[in-house]
């Protein structure tokens, strides 16, 4: 595999060579391996082949010394660009969309997250349909996704390519209704746990927020070095203190240039965190460029309408950063308000992170001093359950409770009556 990226005037050298690394890496997670690469300078796109004429007519002969069977452009191409490419080189041509979409195929284990990514894909290959390896009535099921692999082949004439449009666009009205009826049953899901204080893990792909919820909850989490290794969101309770207890929720990561396709079939999924009442913004502390990881997943969560939730930046992997750094990071993060420094992996920082969390549950709290008649038996359960009940006293047939819980319980419950 050949890797190809351009450095354009808006977008520095350094970004551009960072960028084309992490390119290397999505290669790596689907099993590609990387022959060489290149990368050009240039002022504007080039709208035939997006590099140069010049540096285009290179890549063949590049491919073949390397012994390279597939080039994979860091860049999105337009369907004319890879078809220009194909022509000019006779190999496979390949952009980031279609290989984080290939990668995400690979990864998918659920029936909802293979929805989705097949509804990605589909949007994806219906413009570059030219392009396609065989018309889709030979393929059982529909399943467009299963030749993605495939990429790059030529296909069959053009009343062919009309039958396979339809049935493209057929699919995608199927898995866009199926889809919107797996949202209404988590919203439905959702609704049962309204009450809880929700937390939801956001982050750059690889950024350790699995490795962050197997710490906190204990859940046995996927945690894999890999990009994308957790599509599907997973919920589990976790205890901060006793009687006190959250959802945290892990959600799949961001990336830069995510393909709008992509963002669009994963919603449904996102909006565990547009539910939740507090976010965990996961950062890794130990790559180079941070920061920007830190800004793209800021400029994903604002797509979402999120920025004005309330976040806490989490700088996770301390563990990786100098030895020596290790206790003054975690010193300076713990004095500040929003934001803590851990080591998912080690343990370090996990207790201040907790009570930062539970800082944050608290401010949704309320203690109030309640008198219910020992016949509201039910009503009293319920309190032990969902409240912390600080004292409790007995007296003509009432029970004298103060309690803390969320000020959702009381206008629920309609405590003020008792009060």
């Amino acid at each position: 595999m050949l890797l190809v990226g351009v450095s354009l005037p808006q977008i520095p050298v350094w970004e551009a060579e960072d960028s084309l690394e992490e390119l290397s890496r999505l290669a790596h997670t689907a099993a590609l391996h990387e022959r060489a690469r290149v990368l050009q300078n240039r002022q504007r796109v080039d709208p035939t082949y997006y590099l140069g004429k010049g540096k285009a007519a290179e890549l063949k002969p590049l491919a073949q010394d390397c012994g390279a069977d597939l080039i994979v452009f860091d860049n999105d191409l337009a369907p004319a660009q890879m078809r220009n490419l194909e022509k000019l080189t006779g190999l496979r041509i390949l952009d980031r969309s279609g290989l984080i979409l290939d990668i995400f195929a690979q990864h998918a284990r659920t029936h909802t997250a293979q929805l989705q990514v097949e509804l990605a894909q589909l949007n994806y290959l219906l413009p570059r349909l030219t392009r396609q390896w065989s018309h889709l009535s030979r393929q059982a099921g529909g399943g467009a996704i299963r030749g993605m692999g495939a990429v790059g082949v030529r296909g069959p004439g053009e009343t062919q390519l009309e039958i396979d449009r339809r049935l493209i666009r057929r699919r995608i009205s199927e898995l866009t209704l199926k889809l919107e009826r797996i949202s209404g049953q988590l919203a439905t899901s959702r609704k049962g746990r309204r009450d809880a204080f929700k937390v939801a893990l956001v982050g750059y792909t690889n950024a350790g927020k699995s490795t962050l919820m197997r710490a906190l909850s204990g859940a046995q989490v996927l945690v894999a070095n890999q990009l994308f290794a957790t599509l599907d969101s997973t919920t589990r309770a976790v205890e901060l203190d006793q009687g006190r207890k959250i959802l945290l929720t892990d959600t799949v990561g961001f990336i830069r240039r995510l393909p709008h396709h992509l963002f669009a079939s994963f919603h449904g999924t996102l909006e565990e965190a547009v539910q939740a009442d507090l976010l965990l913004h996961v950062v890794d502390m130990s790559h180079p460029h941070y920061e920007q990881q830190q800004t793209t997943v800021a400029g994903v969560l604002r797509e979402l309408g999120l920025e004005d939730k309330p976040t806490l930046l989490v700088f996770n992997k301390i563990d990786r950063v100098d030895p020596g750094e290790q206790e003054r990071l975690a010193h300076h993060w713990a004095q500040q308000a929003g934001a803590v420094a851990v080591s998912a992996r080690s343990g370090v920082g996990l207790r201040m992170l907790r009570e930062k969390i539970l800082y944050y549950s608290q401010e949704e709290e309320i203690t109030v001093d309640l008198h219910i008649p020992q016949q509201e038996g039910r009503l009293l359960s319920q309190l032990h359950h969902q409240g912390e009940v600080l004292a409790q006293d007995f007296a003509d047939d009432q029970v004298h409770l103060r309690v803390r819980l969320d000020r959702s319980w009381v206008r629920r419950w309609g405590l003020e009556r008792y009060a």
